[in-house]
């Protein structure tokens, strides 16, 4: 059995003959900091910087630590804004801090030398007025959202060797992206009509895009949403809106995805998730990252950080790959 074979077997308990080490990447900074520490080459570095995941960088630094492969071998559609805002300055600080206000229209604190997530201290999508005026216009459907080049690679899977995904979106997450939490929240008491209107744009786009790369005929092993919506203490968002909202819309995609034999769908949502799992079981999600019980793939807790060890990813991926089940 290939990689692919091994994957979908274990997805669907069913009799396997190898557990997959895989991969979900790393940050830039550990990259570069293995680089420097002469690991592997700065070519590599570089272009896993520049191409990221499962590119020739990625590949080669996989095969360095005794990964298999990147579990985000997705294919993703344009989902979001098109096009995005112009990434803006808009105050420089004489501690060297930027406010800038980002693609998604968020406003932003970066501080120098800090590679976490930028601070978010307000947003652009402030009222209706900026919403219809502003961001509906890029929410719009259209055929150039789709990669059709790589949809005709896809329209046969023999000899395939690795799983790979189709990459649905985001249904909530993408929205606290353009609003931030602040606002997010604000408008759940303020004005939920607005926020209802935005998630169902945000969410039909989605659902178009998917169909469009469906009736390509690319064939996908598994599909994947992205959310992060919680945080250590539960969800950023009701989880009354969640299931009354966005529920259906998920339950619109994965019925999709169902029709056209993809039953593998997972979502990737960091922090404590637990309220909102029954609402994605209920509506054709089964499968969670980066945690998952029964089928279950390890993989690193997402992206590995530049605090990480080489040879202690080595480690790991070594004991993985000499595991007898």
């Amino acid at each position: 059995m290939n990689f692919r074979e091994n994957a979908m077997a274990v997805l669907h308990y069913e009799p396997f003959e190898k557990l997959p080490v895989v991969s979900f990447g790393y940050w830039g900074e550990t990259v570069q900091k293995w680089a420097e520490e002469g690991h592997i080459t700065r070519e590599e570095a570089d272009d896993y910087c520049r191409y990221g995941d499962n590119g020739a960088g990625d590949n080669a630094i996989m095969r360095k630590l005794g990964f298999d492969f990147n579990w985000n071998s997705c294919v993703g559609m344009q989902t979001d804004l098109f096009p995005h805002f112009e990434l803006k300055t808009l105050e420089e600080r004489p501690d060297g801090s930027r406010i800038i206000r980002d693609e998604n229209g968020l406003i932003t604190l970066v501080k120098p030398g800090v590679v976490s997530i930028p601070a978010e201290i307000g947003t652009t999508l402030t009222d209706r007025e900026v919403w219809e005026r502003d961001y509906l216009p890029r929410l719009q459907f259209s055929m150039e959202r789709v990669p059709l080049d790589l949809a005709e690679k896809l329209r046969s899977d023999e000899g395939r060797e690795l799983p790979i995904g189709l990459h649905c979106g985001s249904l909530m997450g993408r929205v606290r992206d353009l609003l931030g939490v602040e606002q997010m929240s604000y408008l759940t008491v303020d004005d939920p009509d607005l926020l209802e209107e935005i998630v169902d744009t945000m969410d039909t786009l989605c659902y178009d895009c998917v169909k469009a790369m469906l009736e390509t005929g690319a064939k996908f092993d598994y599909a994947h949403f992205w959310e992060d919506i919680c945080f250590k203490n539960g969800p950023l968002v009701v989880p009354s809106f969640f299931e009354e909202t966005v529920g259906p819309h998920y339950k619109r995609i994965t019925d999709l995805l169902l029709s056209y034999g993809v039953d593998v769908v997972s979502v990737d949502c960091d922090g404590w998730i637990d309220r909102l799992v029954p609402i994605w079981l209920e509506n054709g999600v089964n499968t969670m990252f980066p945690i998952e019980v029964g089928g279950f793939i390890p993989c690193p807790d997402h992206r590995i950080a530049p605090d990480a060890k080489f040879e202690n990813v080595q480690y790991y991926c070594d004991k993985l790959q000499n595991l007898k089940l």
